[in-house]
């Protein structure tokens, strides 16, 4: 047993560094949005299922010696397919396949594709791994539980050291390499044990208990997809969120687990405990979140954890990882009980042991996937966040209600609720949840710290919130921030530096006829885009759509705003969608493309700053056509530097263009542009508060050539280390570093020299 649970161990740790690069590399071929991660998490469980059900098939016809190499054999496939996934999962499918793909199920069955050999080999490995200890039916279920729970310790490291550690200092390439080596290391823990391995060969139906076992994995999954987004809006979501989330959620599991699993050799009817660890942590989960969302607006969490405070140092961040912790950890420990009383109800019978551990996992994970898509596809989209907890409270008291009366059948009604007064309790908690629980606008508005009697416009889907917050200080003049996801998009009126980006592109460019803007937020972006009477189409394309959808809401309440003139631009149209999906699909050339600032530090903002999505950036534009960004950080640079031959960077508010082609730019005639009285009206009628855009790019401009030195790109889609910014030191201005690169200043052009 020592050797097989540290080599269950490893093969947890393993397969979540290995979901962890492929759901990431994946991720770039289906696409960015909720829809497309669900999908590929549904992939990934799908294999998982159909390893369960072939190993529920398998295991009993082997012997435990077998059943053992079987189990090696399984690990060691596993890390070949981790060590090939690279070319196959991301050269060929994520690049090779990108664009010319459409339609969920599609995308579905090709992410499938790709995963169905390593996740069937992980699913089948525990009914192998369980045939081979079942040599006694007494301490069965403790063994099973414990290996299981182990497995899951695992995982839930895998996901937080993965995250925190693993990726952030080795990539994606070196991070499946390491899994590859655990994979390996669990096989030979295995296999040192096949010499002296065995030689030879009631609480409910199996179906009852899969039943169960299905609700329960439902109920968990959609819990974890709540707390990624409801602990990624506090904790402004950046790349170790996620696998925080995951991390602790598997780690407390795995703790229950292993709890339960010394508990149930003492436990004549597994049944009572079973549905007072599952009712009572729905319940406990229930009001966690609701106690942290009456704390927020209230210190200390106030001084931290607000929607309008920077949440990337180290304090908040520590806040919000204890918060994980609070939050998620005491109800996933209690739901993570369940599983060796589970086992501890259906193991019966030495000779169907494989059999059943494989029907109730893939009962389990039927119902993980079902969650996972039911609550990121379906309920999210239609109920929105406190809905869908609603939906849980009401699954779980049915839950709660079906053992009550199967379990008093026979007996009066007072008779039965003193037997079983735990479960009647939390049948009736989860009820008082159904009904006490804040309805979605109540929630979000608190969670954005609206002010009694302001004026707010927000919408929540599958792929997002969005959330617009105006000050009650002065009606007549309405002023607002604008949230996305947990972070401060922007504002209304604008924020001068977004209509300098989005407008730099037209002005520099001789004909700007077609532009193609990345990204929305608040809208300055796209704003700036229509400064130019050449431009006769701006086509913009948001990744989540309650974007759009406030922004909608905020121009019918606001008719005379910048909003409400901009959505009545016939020249404007905004798209729902993925910016570097739209890239791969279609052949249609810009003249200028712009992306909208995104924060390096926020989760998947490596795939708008990576080497690759320039690379695709570069093939959309037309002859002579420029990109234009946000240059926050040295790397950003560095790497925009290395894939356009030709390129600029203007300062001190940092902006980049380039292009395939030599750039027709001159520092001086575009500040007199920019400081022209009709540019100035157009972005004024946007932020009446502008004084002058021109200051923002006065200082020295770099210029890029295909003769000038350049580092190499350091931000690729298999190492964006900005994102991963806890591991990685990165500044936030670019400086020349060689004598070439200084000498490509040219003189600095001052604001002072512009006519006003």
């Amino acid at each position: 047993m020592p050797r097989l649970m540290l080599a269950f161990f490893c093969s947890g740790f393993g397969a979540l560094l290995c979901q962890i690069v492929w759901q990431r590399m994946l991720g770039i071929f289906a696409g960015s949005d909720t829809v497309s991660a669900a999908l590929v998490v549904g992939a990934f469980l799908a294999g998982l299922g159909l390893g369960s059900i072939l190993g529920a098939l398998l295991a009993d016809r082997l012997t435990p010696a077998r059943a053992l190499l079987g189990f090696a054999l399984c690990e060691a496939v596993v890390a070949l397919c981790a060590l090939v996934s690279k070319p196959f999962l991301y050269d060929w499918l994520a690049l090779g396949l990108a664009g010319r793909v459409e339609g969920p199920a599609l995308v579905f069955a090709l992410c499938f594709a790709g995963l169905v050999v390593p996740t069937t080999l992980m699913g089948a490995s525990l009914p192998l791994l369980c045939r081979a200890i079942a040599t006694s039916l007494d301490r069965l279920a403790e063994r099973i539980g414990t290996l299981y729970g182990l497995n899951t310790l695992g995982a839930g490291l895998g996901a937080l050291l993965g995250g925190w550690l693993v990726v952030g200092n080795l990539g994606f390439t070196g991070a499946l390499g390491l899994a590859a080596t655990l994979n390996l290391a669990a096989a030979a823990l295995a296999l040192t044990l096949l010499p002296g391995a065995a030689k030879a060969a009631p609480f409910g139906s199996l179906p009852l208990w899969c039943l169960l076992v299905f609700l329960s994995g439902y109920v968990i999954v959609a819990l974890e997809i709540l707390w990624v987004r409801l602990l990624g809006q506090v904790g402004q979501y950046h790349a170790y969120l996620f696998p925080t989330v995951l991390g602790i959620f598997l780690l407390a599991d795995g703790l229950g687990m292993a709890l339960a699993a010394r508990m149930v050799r003492r436990l004549p009817d597994p049944r009572p405990a079973f549905f007072v660890t599952q009712g009572a942590g729905f319940v406990l989960a229930a009001l966690l979140i609701g106690a942290l969302w009456l704390a927020l607006p209230y210190p200390p969490l106030s001084g931290l954890m607000s929607v309008d405070h920077w949440r990337f140092t180290l304090a908040p961040m520590v806040v919000s990882t204890l918060l994980v912790v609070v939050v998620v950890a005491p109800p996933a420990f209690l739901i993570g009980m369940t599983f060796p009383f589970v086992q501890r109800a259906v193991q019966q019978d030495l000779a169907s042991v494989g059999a059943r551990v494989g029907w109730v996992q893939l009962a389990n994970i039927a119902g993980n996937a079902a969650g996972s898509i039911g609550t990121g596809l379906v309920t999210l989209h239609i109920l929105g966040s406190m809905g869908t907890l609603k939906l849980l409270a009401a699954l779980s008291a049915l839950l709660l209600l079906g053992w009550l009366w199967q379990a008093g059948r026979g007996a009066s009604l007072l008779a039965s609720l003193r037997a079983r007064r735990w479960e009647a309790g939390l049948a009736a908690a989860c009820a008082v949840a159904l009904v006490a629980l804040p309805g979605n606008g109540t929630f979000w508005s608190r969670m954005h710290g609206q002010a009694e009697g302001s004026f707010a416009a927000w919408s929540e889907d599958r792929s997002g919130v969005a959330f617009y917050r105006e000050t009650a200080e002065d009606p007549g003049k309405p002023t607002g921030r604008f949230f996305i996801m947990g972070h401060g998009q922007g504002s209304v009126p604008f924020l001068p530096v977004h209509i300098l980006l989005g407008s730099i592109g037209p002005l520099i460019h001789p004909a700007p006829e077609k532009v193609l803007a990345i990204g929305v937020g608040s809208s300055g972006t796209p704003w700036g885009a229509a400064i130019s009477p050449a431009t006769k189409e701006i086509r913009a394309i948001e990744l989540i759509k309650p974007v759009l959808d406030t922004l909608a809401e905020i121009a019918a309440a606001r008719p005379e705003g910048a909003v409400a003139a901009l959505l009545r631009d016939p020249r404007v149209r905004f798209e729902y969608g993925d910016g570097r999906q739209a890239l791969a699909q279609g052949t249609e050339r810009y003249d200028v493309i712009e992306a909208d600032a995104v924060l390096p530090q926020s989760s998947h903002s490596g795939l708008l700053y990576s080497a690759e999505f320039l690379e695709a950036v570069r093939t959309r534009l037309a002859k002579g056509g420029i990109y234009v960004q946000w240059a926050p950080t040295a790397r950003v640079v560095e790497t925009f530097a290395a894939v356009f031959p030709h390129a600029i960077l203007l300062q001190p508010f940092p902006v980049l263009i380039g292009s395939n082609d030599p750039i027709p730019f001159d520092h001086a005639r575009l500040l007199q542009k920019l400081a022209d009285p009709a540019v100035l009206a157009h972005a004024r009628r946007g932020n009446p508060a502008i004084g002058s855009l021109a200051q923002e790019v006065s200082g020295a401009a770099y210029h890029w050539r295909p003769e000038t030195a350049r580092d190499p790109a350091s931000l690729t889609d298999m190492f964006p280390r900005d994102e991963f910014f806890a591991n990685h030191d990165y500044l936030y201005r670019w400086q020349p570093r060689t004598p070439q690169q200084a000498q490509a200043v040219p003189p600095r052009a001052t604001v002072a020299a512009v006519p006003r």
